[in-house]
């Protein structure tokens, strides 16, 4: 897994610098303001999951899964700290296809 940049947002801005999702899967340092955005340069929709790490406020762990439509764009989080970090304090996501994928993680 790739550790990508966190880029944090100012009030003078900020123009994300966005990198290919990479095939195994990607991870990031997770502060509770952190949102991951996820072009989608394919002909086919993406399946992006962040891993849980501990159950939801409902009691069940079960992952974050979010399609970014063929073309698309998504914008995901901000990511609960108490249920996505994993004990380095990171976020791990997976994708379901990486062709035309990139990525980029703002902390607002």
């Amino acid at each position: 897994m790739a550790v990508l940049n966190v880029q944090t947002v100012s009030s003078a801005g900020v123009a994300p610098a966005f990198v290919a999702a990479e095939a195994g899967g990607d991870k990031f340092a997770n502060y509770g303001r952190t949102c991951i955005i996820v072009k989608n340069g394919d002909a086919s929709p993406t399946t992006v999951t962040v891993n849980s790490q501990k159950p939801c406020d409902q009691g069940f762990d079960h992952d974050l899964t979010v399609s970014v439509p063929a073309g698309g764009e998504k914008w995901i989080g901000p990511l609960d700290p108490g249920r996505f970090n994993n004990a380095a304090g990171q976020v791990e996501i997976t994708y379901s296809a990486v062709t035309s994928v990139t990525v980029a993680v703002v902390q607002v």
